[in-house]
């Protein structure tokens, strides 16, 4: 695991260079400027890859889509993973059962939330985002977007959290 940090780390500082910043009060994203670090301050692994799938909104979904042009949830979280070089299982229920457990209360930008929207198995899952806010890809005819946590099928389907990035 070590390793893998050493390796993401020259990867991370290319990545974040090299993404579009997130753009505060951006259309369609109903998002305050919370995942945007402050001046002087260097994004964790969290940050940066919340960049990487805010770079993804309107990107259209497709089931089984992992990118780089569709993506279904599950989808969009191994591809922001990869960018990193982290490598995540592939569906939502797989992802929530490997991800290492968070409290709702101790959430960070990059997070993984996850969803039983239709059955007993853990069937979506998102990128937190900041203020009770997420990206994710929703459903077939939709595009990458920012929903809240506070919708009531999120939050009926809640879940749980989890992470596969040590925090900063």
């Amino acid at each position: 695991m070590r390793a893998v940090r050493m390796l993401a780390l020259p990867m991370l500082v290319a990545l974040h260079s090299a993404c579009t910043p997130f753009q505060h009060g951006a259309p369609g994203t109903g998002t305050g400027d919370s995942s945007v670090p402050r001046p002087g301050t260097s994004p964790g692994p969290g940050a940066a890859m919340l960049r990487i799938a805010e770079a993804q909104i309107g990107a259209p979904y497709r089931y089984g889509g992992a990118g780089p042009d569709t993506f279904d949830c599950s989808g969009l979280v191994a591809y922001v993973h990869r960018q990193v070089g982290l490598a995540v299982p592939r569906t939502a229920a797989q992802q929530f059962a490997s991800a290492t457990p968070v409290g709702r209360g101790e959430l960070q930008p990059g997070d993984l939330v996850f969803f039983r929207l239709d059955g007993r198995e853990v069937s979506h899952v998102g990128i937190y985002a900041g203020d009770d806010r997420f990206v994710h890809a929703p459903q077939r005819g939709g595009h990458v977007r920012v929903a809240s946590l506070a919708e009531e099928i999120f939050r009926r389907g809640w879940v749980g959290a989890g992470r596969f990035y040590a925090p900063d």
